[in-house]
């Protein structure tokens, strides 16, 4: 199985090569300009509200990538749904969250967004 996919990858490779090349020898050169562009991201200093284990878990991992306002912006999710939500974040988006604070987080979310 393994060298059918690898077969198949060097094909659509070689493929891909050879379509650049008959379109680069087919078009005149042509410049290419690059162009830096720069953006300014909000900044905030807003943060979890209060001191337990969870609040300074969700402080340390979720604000890397999320603004307190956009977390409570979320609709209400119960506790096992915050925890699919803070998995999702570890594993698939590759959060550096330590396993052993995923279900602290989640139960702080749970307490401050959870169904009432």
């Amino acid at each position: 199985m393994k060298t059918h996919q690898s077969i198949f990858a060097f094909g659509v490779v070689t493929t891909a090569a050879f379509g650049l090349a008959a379109l680069l020898a087919s078009s005149p050169a042509q410049a290419i300009t690059l162009q830096t562009k720069s953006i300014n991201l909000p900044t905030s200093t807003r943060v979890f509200p209060g001191d337990s284990a969870g609040a300074k878990a969700a402080n340390s991992y979720c604000l890397m990538c999320h603004s307190v306002g956009m977390v409570m912006n979320q609709p209400d999710l119960g506790k096992a749904a915050w925890l699919v939500e803070v998995n999702k974040m570890k594993n698939a988006f590759k959060a550096p969250i330590p396993e052993d604070q995923v279900a602290v987080i989640a139960g702080y979310l749970d307490s401050i967004k959870g169904k009432k």
